[in-house]
């Protein structure tokens, strides 16, 4: 179990940590029913663009001081469907935080698009405006598969969006693709692969379907895929994409060249600022030496209504040393290379020695391997990923 902190230890941050901004846009058409995200049916009615962007920038001028000084090294415009929103409204957005904020001279900007919510003019004019990485919600390419997921493009119109996204400009684009499906076969989750694959996107994420709480499939469960057809399912898209030249990096994460840098600096527990409807921030004041948890209201009304004020905050708490530890856990174990011990220092404030029962026990169960300077969870420890968590978790 995780212990109390060493003795006259509290946890002390001595280098300022990697920051990334994420932007929450929480409409879509139609929300998927395997969907646990902060979304919210459009359907024929327009979102309120301009006054959703204005709310944007009031909440994040709120926030400023937490972060001043600070360089943005990633932003990501994540919902939801932002690509519902105009290129003027993107555009717009883009220029009121370059106006307020420092971003790196690479700077990755990543906008998520449905292939059912864009076109060839709006993907340049995204272009243009300056993002420069896109996440695409493929899912499937099969047409069976996508109805089942209640996605509102066809796989047809998956494939012409990636197209008219290279034709656009994007070189960095990432495809999310989901297997163990409802009823979906190894052969059927092959092919929605090696169609992903024959269109050379640069990064794939490939997850598979979990049923999350408070969803239509959690209340009416569709039909499953058993574990080892699971296991059968991952560890063939592995060795497939590996003969394309996609290095795993981290559980569903595969990369060519670009891997995600924003979502590297969630798994290496790097700290971001979280701006709209529902958005979640970790920051790190080496102030008060301490982490910060951030959420925001979830219903975009209450968001538009309050955007800027004390009511905006949905909670706000510091961790506590437990919590900080069992954090880094959890997201740096899903890196396939595991993380260096100095790392895990710099970005919990905390030493290694904080959780040495815990690593001796995951060592002797052969989950990870372990060394002065580096941790990684072995090939048992990536299958039982939710068994070696469950070591650091307080009791």
């Amino acid at each position: 179990m995780l212990k109390p902190l060493l003795s006259g230890h509290q946890p002390r941050f001595n280098t300022p940590l990697p920051l990334s901004l994420y932007i929450h846009i929480p409409w879509c058409i139609r929300k998927c029913p395997y969907c646990d995200f902060n979304s919210h049916e459009s359907g024929d009615t327009p979102p309120p663009e301009s006054a959703y962007v204005d709310a944007l920038v009031t909440d994040l001028e709120n926030d400023l001081p937490l972060i001043w000084g600070r360089t943005i090294n990633t932003l990501f415009i994540g919902g939801g469907t932002p690509s519902l929103f105009s290129a003027r409204s993107i555009e717009n957005l883009l220029s009121q935080l370059r106006a307020r904020l420092r971003f790196g001279t690479d700077t990755e900007i990543t906008l998520e698009a449905n292939p059912g919510a864009v076109d060839a003019e709006r993907f340049r004019e995204f272009r243009a405006a300056g993002i420069n990485r896109l996440s695409i919600g493929i899912q499937s390419f099969d047409d069976g598969s996508l109805r089942k997921l209640g996605r509102i493009h066809t796989g047809q119109q998956a494939r012409h969006a990636v197209e008219l996204a290279q034709a656009a400009g994007f070189e960095n684009i990432n495809l999310d693709l989901m297997f163990a499906l409802p009823e979906q076969t190894p052969e059927m989750a092959r092919r929605d692969l090696q169609t992903a694959i024959e269109l050379q996107p640069e990064h794939i994420s490939y997850y598979q379907l979990t049923i999350e709480p408070n969803t239509p499939f959690y209340h009416q469960p569709p039909p499953s895929c058993d574990d080892d057809l699971i296991w059968k399912m991952q560890e063939e898209a592995k060795q497939l994409l590996a003969g394309y030249s996609y290095t795993q990096y981290e559980v569903s994460a595969y990369a060519r060249q670009q891997r995600c840098r924003h979502n590297l600096n969630y798994w290496q527990f790097g700290d971001y600022l979280g701006i709209g409807a529902g958005a979640h921030s970790k920051l790190t004041d080496p102030h008060t030496q301490s982490i910060t948890r951030l959420t925001k209201v979830r219903h975009p009304r209450q968001y538009l209504a309050h955007a800027g004020s004390p009511r905006c905050i949905r909670t706000r708490n510091s961790l506590t040393a437990k919590e900080i530890a069992l954090e880094f856990m959890m997201n740096a174990l899903r890196l396939v290379d595991g993380f260096d011990t100095r790392l895990f220092t710099a970005h919990t404030g905390l030493p290694p020695a904080f959780l040495k029962m815990e690593l001796e026990t995951a060592v002797e169960k052969g989950l990870i391997i372990k060394d002065a300077l580096h941790i990684r969870p072995t090939s048992l420890g990536k299958r039982y990923l939710n068994n070696l968590l469950e070591l650091f978790l307080p009791i």
